[in-house]
């Protein structure tokens, strides 16, 4: 695995989705939005590491970062459904304790919708390189 491509699409996804702050219209690609979940994921697990080491468990740290990081993933999860032609208000099965967090997955993991949706036209796969053929 080249680890070169691989960091350069995490910091183009980052970038895009950190551009897109708060726009919940539009489209996201699998991998944009795969790309840009990765560091967010990785830093939740190192702040609740920290948390356990740290601070012997109280979530401080954990916080902060999901605190940071919820409209920024909320609004890509959103762009994420509307690429599978979905509302964005289907991120709301989440609520539902384990078996919703495992339906949004699958859901994200879902291919697109080809060609132009109600949401607006296809995103473009191509500017994430190889890894984003997979």
């Amino acid at each position: 695995m080249n680890f070169e491509v691989l960091k350069k699409n995490v910091e183009q996804a980052v970038r895009t989705g950190l551009g897109k702050f708060a726009d919940f219209s539009g489209r996201s690609s699998r991998p944009e939005y795969w790309y840009f979940m990765l560091p967010v994921i990785v830093l939740m697990i190192l702040a609740s590491m920290l948390d356990s080491l740290l601070l012997d468990g109280m979530s401080v740290l954990g916080l902060i970062v999901a605190l940071a990081a919820l409209v920024p993933t909320l609004s890509a999860g959103a762009r994420r459904l509307h690429d599978t032609d979905r509302s964005g208000w289907w991120l709301l099965i989440g609520l539902v304790p384990f078996i919703g967090a495992l339906g949004l997955i699958y859901l994200c993991c879902q291919p697109g919708s080809p060609g132009s949706n109600r949401f607006g036209p296809a995103p473009s796969s191509a500017t994430f390189g190889a890894l984003a053929q997979a």
